[in-house]
């Protein structure tokens, strides 16, 4: 009985394709005669289990660009997530600097200065005073979350 609606149902699947191919044509002429001969049903046997394989194929077809696509959505998230994750630790940067009162023109002015800076002691400086404040900052954290912290 299931064979029997797939092999009607793909008949019509067939019948209302715009352009099928030479084999899907010979089987609806072949589907729609009823007095086969021995040699008819032999092609009509094969053309079957051809058009079984060629659906299994395009269902293979369909699931494999499934999983490239999900593959693909999965890379562009975690690429996100990455990028959102950057934007805010350098958006708590200016927090830490005392800068959120600053326009985003002004912040981008400063910021525009400090890169055409080429003095590497200058920028040694700046960055010797930042990983202080970071440092300060982390232990600070730690005692307020009770690590580091030994009761006798």
């Amino acid at each position: 009985m299931e064979k029997a609606n797939w092999f009607e149902n793909r008949i019509i699947h067939i019948k209302g394709l715009k352009t099928p191919t030479e084999q899907q044509k010979m089987l609806v002429l072949l589907a729609e005669k009823t007095d086969r001969t021995t040699q008819e049903e032999k092609y009509l046997t094969a053309l079957v289990r051809a058009e079984k394989a060629n659906e299994r194929a395009a269902k293979a077809r369909t699931a494999a660009a499934t999983l490239i696509n999900d593959d693909k959505k999965k890379a562009k998230e975690a690429e996100r997530k990455e990028r959102t994750h950057r934007l805010i630790q350098q958006g708590v940067l200016f927090d830490l600097a005392k800068l959120e009162d600053r326009s985003h023109a002004e912040l981008l002015g400063i910021l525009l200065a400090a890169a055409t800076i080429e003095d590497a002691e200058r920028r040694k400086n700046w960055r010797e005073k930042g990983e202080a404040k970071l440092k300060e900052l982390s232990v600070s954290t730690a005692v307020e979350r009770g690590e580091g912290v030994t009761s006798y």
